[in-house]
């Protein structure tokens, strides 16, 4: 379960509470909000690059690769958005003393983490309720 409460109910800023983890989201300036944390459209992007660096990083301890940094770069363009495109794109920088084929295995799986899939393959359903307390 992940939770989202008002921190201060003067301010925009809310904390995410994940298995026990927090962190603050919050609008951007030009929302005229106080820029606490990343907006919930950042923390969206962030989970795609954070899926690929992780995906990359299990199969390289998994086959033994020598892969000793990554970096994933995340790009929005979100002009189309109202249309209903949502462009991302991620860039990978990969250090160690890996092979051309080592390479492209590792890109190969970072195109297909759990988080790309959902976000490019799966129809997800929402259900919002009002809860009376």
């Amino acid at each position: 379960m992940i939770t989202v409460t008002r921190i201060d109910i003067s301010g925009t800023p809310h904390r995410i509470t994940v298995r026990g983890h927090e962190f603050v989201t919050d609008m951007t300036p030009a929302a005229g909000a106080d820029n606490e944390g990343p907006d919930p459209h950042e923390i969206y992007d962030a989970a795609l690059g954070a899926c690929k660096a992780l995906t990359v990083l299990w199969l390289a301890q998994r086959k033994g690769m020598a892969l000793e940094d990554i970096e994933v770069v995340v790009t929005r363009d979100d002009t189309d958005e109202r249309s209903g495109v949502y462009r991302l794109r991620t860039a990978l920088m990969l250090t160690g003393d890996l092979s051309r084929e080592e390479r492209d295995a590792l890109l190969a799986a970072a195109k297909k983490c759990p988080v790309h899939k959902l976000m490019s393959e799966v129809k997800t359903e929402i259900d919002t309720v009002l809860v009376e307390l």
